[in-house]
Parts: C-alpha cells; structure tokens; sequence
C-alpha cells in the first residue's frame, strides 16, 4: 500500500458506520466478543459524537476515501482530572493495514494529542491473544501492570499497561513539567 496514500484524521460521523464494523470486526477475529469487552460498548455505533471534546479524540486511518482503521483517547473511566489518565481506546486496523508501520504512526498521533489535551499518564487494556498490538505498545514505552486501573467495565481483558506521557522514550528525555 503505498504511504501516500494514507492520511490520519480525526473521526466524522460519516465515518461511524465503518469504524464500528473494523471494531466488531477485529475484535471477533481474535475471539473477544463476550461480555466485558469493548464490543459492546453503546459508543461503537456513534464513535464521531462520543469523541469530542477537550479531553478525548478518535482518528481514523484512510486510503483513498476508505477507513481502515482507527483510535482514539478519553479520561480513563473513574478517574477524575486530578489523576490526568487518558485511556488508549478501540485501536483496531483490517488486517491489509495491519505491519505497514501505521500503527506505530496512529498511535504516536494519539499520544501526542493525550500530551496536548494535558493528560500525563496513558492506559490501555488488551488481550494476550493481540500479540501484536502488546509488542507496538511495549515499543513506544508501555509497560505492563498487573491489575486493572479504573472503570471501563472490560473485565474480559486480561493485560494492561501504563505509560508516563512526561517521557518520550523514542527520544529518552522528559516532556513538559
């Protein structure tokens, strides 16, 4: 595919209904489709109007007018401004996107737009099942916790990591106070 031809941009609502079909997608390829996972989630059907705001974002990732893929960031669930934790949130990508390095290029955008809405820790949960997506996290700093943190309500999800948004590991030096 070439590079291009890939653009990230924010989430409009035209976007919705193929954004929601790449989540539910993706999410059953690697078996999480029960309770306590994302995919059921009421925000998936309307992804444009559950992003907006100071404090949260969803980008997609397109090539010649198709979305396939995309992620986007909020407040982690019960915390509050003071705790200044965003969640890394519904990052999922078609499997022909999938090894071209644009995961690493979408979620390097979503962390500095957590940075820019003055977020200054990151979370995530996934599965051991999405090997991939724990060793792109684990590269650009994540490391892993062993208890969940918040509220999301995906008791499903059984790896969860953390990353300090005042450091920049791709250039080993602080950002910000």
């Amino acid at each position: 595919m070439n590079d291009t031809a890939i653009s990230i941009r924010p989430i409009t609502a035209r976007d919705d209904a193929a954004v929601a079909a790449i989540i539910r997608t993706t999410m059953t390829e690697f078996g999480c489709t029960g309770p306590g996972f994302a995919i059921h989630d009421p925000e998936v059907d309307a992804m444009s109007a559950n992003y907006r705001g100071p404090d949260a974002a969803y980008f997609v990732v397109e090539s010649r007018g198709r979305v396939l893929g995309g992620g986007g960031f909020a407040r982690l669930l019960g915390t509050g401004p003071a705790e200044a934790t965003a969640e890394l949130r519904k990052m999922y990508f078609r499997p022909e996107l999938r090894g071209l390095g644009l995961g690493r290029r979408l979620l390097t955008a979503i962390l500095d737009a957590m940075r820019a809405a003055g977020y200054r820790e990151a979370y995530l949960e996934t599965t051991t099942q999405m090997t991939a997506a724990r060793a792109l996290y684990a590269s650009v700093g994540f490391v892993e916790v062993c208890a969940p943190c918040g509220a999301t309500g995906h008791h499903a999800c059984d790896r969860f990591f953390r990353l300090d948004l005042r450091a920049d590991p791709a250039r080993d030096r602080p950002i910000g106070p």
